[in-house]
């Protein structure tokens, strides 16, 4: 089975910075991509980046030049660091990446860390 364990969340003030990281253990496909999405109280669950195993990234409109996204694949970890953070980046964030179960590929989730900007 696979899973993902994020850690990095927590308060800041606007304008501070965090660093989640999220770990992967398992039968992860590890040519797969990796991502960030978050989830605001009350709205849907949004990606936040993503990256390829080559690292090739992409960044929601909202992040671009705050957020960077990378990935350490010899030790399945993923990260994200924010900077410039707001209160509008208030939310859960989950990591996701594929992995086996059984012979087929899934998309599997962590279970989420907080991140609470402060104005």
């Amino acid at each position: 089975q696979v899973q993902l364990v994020e850690s990095g969340g927590g308060l800041v003030q606007a304008g501070g910075s965090l660093r989640l990281s999220c770990a992967a253990s398992g039968r992860i496909f590890s040519s797969g991509t990796m991502g960030w999405y978050r989830q605001a109280p009350g709205e849907q669950r949004d990606e936040v980046a993503r990256i390829t195993n080559g690292g090739r990234t992409v960044y929601a409109d909202s992040v671009k030049g705050r957020f960077t996204i990378s990935r350490d694949n010899a030790k399945n970890t993923l990260y994200l660091q924010m900077d410039s953070l707001t209160p509008e980046d208030t939310a859960v964030y989950y990591c996701n990446a594929w992995g086996y179960n059984g012979v087929k590929l899934n998309l599997f989730w962590g279970q989420g860390t907080q991140v609470t900007v402060s104005s």
